[in-house]
């Protein structure tokens, strides 16, 4: 999992630029074939992440009233799992040159699996919080881990399909998480909402042992230390100021503090990027037109729907006085509607292309996400539910071309480096995010009762949609890529 060297942007992508380590003993048997079990295996790491995501959102009312805090005080522990994701993502590349990516995926599935025991016995939002740290400790090496032994060993006619199969059982975890979380708070109790999670550790760690291909390199190149503080400093900063704005008063000195030192911080790292052999995050990747647009574009749209799930939740049980399980019922169409959408990618990706794709994607998720401002108490629940369905339809089709989209023109030395970026931006992102809504809730709620939360939830979503919408003047600056009619449809 070597860190890669700058590519040329205007180099042409070789035909196979992630080719398979498939056996040339094996030639008829196709990779995605040989690498049953790796699939299975990521696709159940994935499971994993995306059910304690979800599970989550729905017990969030619960969980504060049981750790005596209001709902939206409680993306702390929310926030926490996805910062801790970001910053330590950086060091898997790095991780899997010294270890090997056998050792490190299956240590990260025994933490993570520790983290969702302590998350179960937390007593106090602290201690959740802490818990919730851990969890994500494990969980910084499960997807970009995953991904880059995919890039390894997948062919790349084969890897987006290979990519849509792994993320479609990750969003069984997203249809299974509401219901179940919403059914265990209603019956039993939150906390086994991350006790669910040990069992299916112990199955991933026997799999790892029996189906992950062991990638590594005689000699790793030495850790860049300074570069990871720098880059965790900034990003830690970056989310305590945003963490501050939520408080009452407002300390702006103290923002205005944190967010200085962290420009600052960055643009340490900037400089000390380009001076180091093997930087933490190789920023001269940005050169090439499809990673740059990638992170930035992917980076713009998570900010505006991120959140989502959490103010749907909340809106849907403090607004709309919905029991947990309802609330988690009416979040299963949305993963279905994800589901849906990763069965036809590839051929929306031949017949448009990744700029039309994301272009056109990215403003019908804005107008979907700001019909939700139409809904209130007395709204039909199949009008819901057939609109979470649309919804995720269409932000599971943006998810996909933008997980995708950083490897199109790169070749397999840039793999290692890529998914890392990538992962890290996107859990930023998502970090980030989270904590915009729910800042932009608590504003729309100043001074007024939970009663409000209905008007609250649709000047919020009105807004998250401006911003999504943004997003798309980024993916514009892809260049034109459809294919010519007749192009063949990849398997």
């Amino acid at each position: 999992m070597s860190t890669p060297a700058a590519a040329d942007p205007h180099a042409a992508a070789p035909a196979e630029s992630i080719p398979a380590t498939v056996s040339a003993a094996l030639p008829d048997i196709s990779s995605r074939e040989q690498f049953r079990g790796l699939l299975w295996l990521v696709a159940a790491a994935f499971f994993m992440q995306a059910l304690d995501s979800t599970v989550v959102n729905t017990a969030v009312p619960a969980m504060a009233e049981a750790l005596k805090v209001t709902p939206l005080g409680m993306r702390t522990a929310l926030t926490s799992y996805v910062l801790t994701l970001a910053i330590l993502i950086p060091a898997s590349p790095w991780l899997c040159d010294r270890l090997g990516t056998r050792r490190v995926f299956g240590l990260a599935i025994i933490v993570f699996g520790v983290g969702s025991l302590l998350c179960g016995v937390a007593q106090t939002l602290p201690q959740l919080v802490a818990a919730r740290v851990l969890q994500g400790i494990g969980g910084a090496s499960l997807m970009p881990v995953g991904r880059y032994v995919l890039v390894r060993s997948i062919a790349k006619r084969e890897f987006v399909h290979a990519m849509s199969t792994v993320a479609t059982f990750g969003l069984l975890g997203s249809v299974l998480g509401p219901l179940l979380g919403g059914a265990l708070v209603e019956f039993t109790s939150w906390r086994l909402i991350f006790l669910i999670n040990v069992p299916v550790a112990v199955a991933g760690v026997w799999m790892n042992r029996r189906d992950m291909p062991d990638y590594r390199l005689e000699r790793a190149n030495r850790f860049d230390f300074l570069g990871f503080l720098l880059f965790a400093a900034t990003s830690a900063l970056l989310l305590t100021a945003s963490e501050l704005a939520g408080s009452k008063p407002v300390p702006w000195e103290r923002i205005g503090l944190c967010t200085g030192v962290a420009l600052l911080l960055g643009t340490v790292y900037v400089w000390h990027s380009r001076r180091t052999a093997h930087p933490v995050a190789d920023l001269s990747l940005l050169r090439v037109r499809s990673v740059w647009v990638a992170l930035a574009g992917g980076l713009f749209t998570r900010l505006g729907i991120s959140g989502m799930f959490l103010l749907l939740v909340l809106f849907l049980q403090v607004g709309c006085g919905w029991s947990p399980l309802m609330a988690g019922l009416m979040m299963v169409p949305q993963a279905l509607g994800s589901i849906s959408a990763k069965w036809v990618i590839n051929r929306a990706l031949v017949y448009f292309g990744y700029r039309r794709l994301l272009l056109g994607n990215t403003l019908l998720v804005a107008v979907l996400l700001a019909m939700f401002a139409l809904l209130g108490p007395t709204s039909p629940v199949w009008v819901i539910a057939l609109l979470t369905f649309l919804y995720g339809s269409f932000s599971g089709l943006q998810y996909t071309a933008m997980n995708t989209l950083i490897y199109n023109d790169l070749d397999i030395k840039h793999a290692s480096m890529a998914s890392s970026m990538a992962s890290t931006a996107q859990y930023l992102a998502m970090s980030f995010g989270i904590a915009l809504s729910t800042l932009l809730m608590e504003a729309m709620l100043q001074g007024h009762a939970h009663e409000d939360y209905v008007v609250a939830f649709r000047w919020t979503v009105v807004l998250l949609a401006a911003i999504t919408a943004a997003a798309s003047r980024v993916f514009s600056r892809l260049r034109h890529d459809r294919p010519l009619p007749g192009a063949p449809v990849p398997e």
